[in-house]
């Protein structure tokens, strides 16, 4: 299954700023770096990145990491494994997916109007947290009459489902987290 976008990451969301690096990391402080752990706004892509000299970022603060002139970013150290995100990083994501979730709302809500069958027993709304067969058929039935225009519409014509909102974000979550086979809104 494809992820719902392919293109590189532009703009990341800041999670934390380590001004002295990783506390674990046991070089010198001399030694160490800034490390600034990220969150991608398009494919919500973990990133570790390096600050430039002399600069300080807030969790939640956006920063440019495309190609050209990065004014607040040296250089992308590479991906963020999910465990090394420090507790403040934690915290900050689930922040960051929530308003991210919100201001994307009708991307996410295209995919419960377009998801389609993964094989024979397996179908992609079925990937979202409790989601099971029940839910998928009451989604199918329900877009059947017209497509759903926002997440409130869809609560409203599905009883079953009473945040899909908060489902996409769990979902965002656990994709994040390494815990899913399939990936739909991450890389």
């Amino acid at each position: 299954m494809e992820p719902m976008h392919k293109e590189k990451e532009e703009q990341a969301i800041v999670l934390d700023f380590l001004p002295n690096g990783y506390p674990f990391d046991n070089r010198p402080s001399h030694i160490k770096t800034p490390v600034v752990q990220a969150i991608g706004k398009k494919r919500f892509t973990l990133l570790e990145l390096c600050p430039k000299k002399g600069i300080f970022l807030q969790p939640s603060e956006e920063v440019y990491i495309g190609e050209g002139k990065r004014e607040q970013i040296h250089h992308i150290l590479g991906r963020l494994q999910y465990d090394k995100i420090t507790n403040t990083g934690v915290s900050t994501l689930e922040i960051v997916i929530k308003e991210l979730v919100k201001a994307r709302e009708k991307e996410f809500v295209d995919f419960f109007n377009r998801a389609q069958p993964i094989t024979i027993r397996m179908h992609q709304l079925e990937l979202l947290p409790g989601l099971g067969k029940k839910h998928m058929n009451a989604i199918i039935e329900a877009r059947k009459d017209k497509p759903f225009e926002s997440f409130e519409d869809l609560k409203i014509r599905v009883k079953l489902i009473p945040d899909p909102e908060k489902t996409v974000m769990r979902r965002i979550i656990l994709e994040l987290e390494g815990k899913e086979k399939h990936r739909i809104f991450t890389d």
